[in-house]
């Protein structure tokens, strides 16, 4: 027998999360279906969980920038499996609070590997069917394969997230969010740790003087950062594992008790049979109308890491693509997302940010604009907590005095950088920032000076 509903929503994440809750509360009979526990990623395995264990890291570092300064740090140490728990005291209750919450909105809440037998009709594992007037696909990213020989020995940043122990070598493949992220927590819990990219520059999103500021940073630290060494091969001898590189140099062997895959995830859409539906996709996700919509089956709707849009892979992204998609299912609308003024972070220590255009895109456009570069380490919200390195770009619209794109490297810049994505939103001036009045002394009320 067929279960038919208004709405399936593949994909317990975010985004499917906020459509059914949104198409529910709607008065749609809703069922949502996912293999892994419900809450996603950034919940379970990603954002939050990481955000977790780098407190144990801002501890340390925060005592280590104070030495010498009044705060003598002795032994101060991160207790690996405390963190853990640590870390567990919230990711533990996320699956039953999220399915539970569904629930209480009407949501029917299944579980299990789903694929698509025609345009409308989904099957899950035990050969049950579900028929909707609309399909969301929201399944989110999965590490892409790596495609080396000992690819095996590798572990994600899900298993990462997990360990029991953290092992004193650890070698992190690819240079971008995860990597840099997890090696600045394991180099400040005591870990040897390099990072290995294939290229010259890294966090290719973000601003290079920035990203050289982080390397910097990272250095001083303790993580080696190997670039221009593209992995070849992995061996492993009794846990002893040997990476294969090759480099401008030549062939180099790297030892490690650990590696991590941090080059790149990508939708993980593989497994649910789209062209039974008639879908199409590429490997960056479901293709959409820009109201995300299939370009190839109206039933079928996308949001989030299984979409391929203009938005980024960010967990905001996902609940507002969530929301409207759910909103033009609803209506049948054909209302866009605006991604104006979002901001991402790499959340090392001290945090990369960054809101709007790059200065290489802003020119590429044949923008008119300025660049207020500012080197902030010795301003005083950074002087008192003993930062050495800290700076910021704003690009400044010549006609308009608006805020085209805001870059900070820097402590608590993540939250700075939310002033700059507001101001973009609602297309105030650099002029305005310069207006704000703020509590002082604190890193807000350098906004006014950055501008």
């Amino acid at each position: 027998m067929t279960n038919t509903k208004d709405l399936i929503v593949i994909g317990a994440g975010m985004a499917g999360i906020a459509a059914a809750n949104k198409c529910a509360a709607a008065g749609w009979s809703v069922a949502i279906v996912d293999e892994l526990p419900y809450g996603g990623t950034c919940a379970l395995r990603g954002c939050d969980p990481k955000k977790m264990l780098r407190r144990g890291a801002e501890v340390v570092d925060a005592a280590r920038l104070m030495r010498g300064r009044g705060i003598d740090a002795g032994d101060l140490a991160i207790n690996w499996a405390d963190l853990m728990a640590h870390k567990r005291s919230f990711t533990d209750a996320v699956p039953g609070n999220m399915e539970a919450g569904l629930k209480k909105n009407g949501v029917e809440t299944l579980h299990g590997h789903v694929r698509f037998v025609n345009e409308n009709t989904v099957q899950l594992a035990g050969g049950e069917r579900l028929q909707g007037r609309h399909i969301l696909i929201a399944t989110g990213a999965a590490p892409r394969p790596l495609g080396l020989p000992g690819a095996e020995h590798v572990i994600d940043s899900t298993d990462f997230l997990e360990l029991a122990e953290l092992p004193q070598r650890i070698l992190f493949i690819g240079g971008g969010f995860i990597s840099f992220e997890f090696a600045h927590i394991a180099a400040r819990a005591g870990s040897q740790v390099t990072i290995l990219h294939h290229s010259d520059r890294m966090l290719r999103q973000f601003d290079p003087d920035l990203v050289a500021m982080l390397a910097e940073r990272s250095r001083a630290i303790g993580i080696e950062i190997v670039t221009r060494a593209a992995p070849q091969s992995i061996e492993n001898a009794d846990g002893n594992l040997t990476l294969t590189v090759d480099g401008p140099d030549g062939a180099r062997n790297i030892k490690a008790d650990l590696v991590v895959h941090g080059a790149g995830r990508e939708a993980a859409i593989g497994h649910l049979d789209l062209a039974a539906g008639g879908i199409e996709a590429t490997r960056k996700g479901v293709t959409v109308h820009p109201h995300l919509q299939s370009v190839s089956n109206p039933a079928v709707y996308a949001a989030g890491d299984a979409v391929a849009s203009p938005g980024q892979p960010l967990t905001p992204v996902a609940v507002f693509e969530g929301k409207v998609a759910a909103s033009n299912m609803l209506k049948g609308g054909t209302v866009e997302p605006d991604y104006r003024g979002v901001p991402s972070a790499v959340f090392t220590i001290p945090e990369l940010v960054r809101v709007g255009l790059l200065e290489e895109e802003a020119t590429a456009q044949g923008l008119d604009f300025r660049t207020v570069h500012t080197d902030t380490s010795g301003w005083f919200s950074n002087r008192r907590i003993g930062e050495t390195h800290a700076a910021a770009k704003v690009l400044i619209d010549n006609e308009t005095g608006k805020v085209l794109g805001a870059h900070m490297f820097g402590p608590e810049y993540a939250e700075l950088v939310n002033f700059f994505g507001l101001a973009m939103r609602l297309g105030l001036k650099a002029s305005d920032l310069k207006m704000m009045v703020s509590a002082y002394p604190s890193v807000g009320s350098d906004l006014g000076s950055l501008v």
